[in-house]
C-alpha cells in the first residue's frame, strides 16, 4: 500500500469512528433523560454520513491544513432539545459530558486492541502488513479519542465544556453565557488560530490541552503494553 494512503486511511478511519461515537453518545444520553429528538430524526446511527457537516468536517479542516494552521472542525451536532429533558439544566450537563466520557471509554477499548495486536506498540510498527495497518489504526484511535475528549471539555462555546459551565452558573449568568453561542465560530477561530499566531504563550491547545492529552495517552499506552505482556 502507498505510504501516504496507508497513513491517511489509518488516520481517517479512527477519526470518523471517534466523532461518530461521540455524537451518538450525546443523543443516546438525551433520549435516556427524556428527549427523543435525535431518535425521531434518525440521528442515533453509526453511519458516518449522517454526521458529516460539509463545511465543518471537510472544507474547514482542509483549508486550515493547506494554510498550515491548527486543524479543527466539527460534525453535525446530534439534535438535543433542552426543553424536552426531564431536568433541563442537569440533563444538558450530562448530555454534554456523555460525548467526552464515551471517547475515553473508546480510548480504553483501542488500547486493549492495540495490546492484543502485539508487543511492538507505537505509531510505526513494521509497515506493509495488515497487522501494521490495524496497529496504526488502534494507536491513532487511542490518541484521537483522548484528544477529542479533552479538547471538547474546553469551557468555551460551542464545546461540550461550555454546557457544563452553563449548568453550574446561576440562571441569570447562564443565560448571558448562553448568548455567546451565536459567536461560536469567531470564538473558535480567535482561540485556536489567531491567538497562537500572536504569541505561543496564548496557544490554548498547546498549553492547556496538549499536556493532559500526552499524559493520559501515555497511561492508555501503558494499559496496551500491560495487555501485550499478559497475552
Amino acid at each position: 500500500m502507498n505510504d501516504t494512503l496507508f497513513q491517511a486511511l489509518a488516520l481517517i478511519v479512527p477519526m470518523i469512528m471517534a466523532i461518530v461515537f461521540h455524537e451518538v453518545a450525546h443523543g443516546l444520553t438525551a433520549r435516556a433523560l427524556g428527549d427523543p429528538t435525535a431518535a425521531e430524526m434518525n440521528r442515533l446511527s453509526l453511519n458516518p454520513l449522517r454526521h458529516v457537516d460539509p463545511f465543518g468536517t471537510i472544507v474547514l479542516p482542509g483549508l486550515l491544513a493547506l494554510m498550515k494552521a491548527p486543524v479543527f472542525g466539527w460534525a453535525r451536532p446530534v439534535p438535543v432539545n433542552m426543553r424536552r429533558l426531564r431536568n433541563p439544566r442537569s440533563g444538558m450537563m450530562l448530555v454534554a459530558i456523555a460525548g467526552p466520557a464515551t471517547n475515553l471509554v473508546m480510548a480504553g477499548v483501542g488500547a486493549v486492541l492495540l495490546g492484543l495486536l502485539g508487543k511492538d506498540i507505537g505509531p510505526e510498527p513494521v509497515k506493509g502488513t495488515l497487522r501494521a495497518f490495524l496497529m496504526l489504526n488502534a494507536f491513532n484511535f487511542v490518541l484521537l479519542n483522548v484528544f477529542l475528549a479533552l479538547f471538547n471539555l474546553l469551557p468555551v462555546p460551542p464545546f461540550d465544556g461550555s454546557h457544563v459551565v452553563e449548568g453550574l452558573l446561576p440562571r441569570e449568568l447562564a443565560l448571558r453565557y448562553r448568548g455567546l453561542r451565536r459567536y461560536a465560530l469567531p470564538l473558535m477561530i480567535g482561540l485556536l488560530v489567531v491567538l497562537p499566531t500572536i504569541s505561543p504563550q496564548l496557544d490554548v491547545v498547546g498549553r492547556l490541552v496538549r499536556p493532559p492529552v500526552d499524559w493520559l495517552t501515555g497511561e492508555y499506552l501503558n494499559l496496551a503494553a500491560w495487555v501485550a505482556g499478559a497475552g
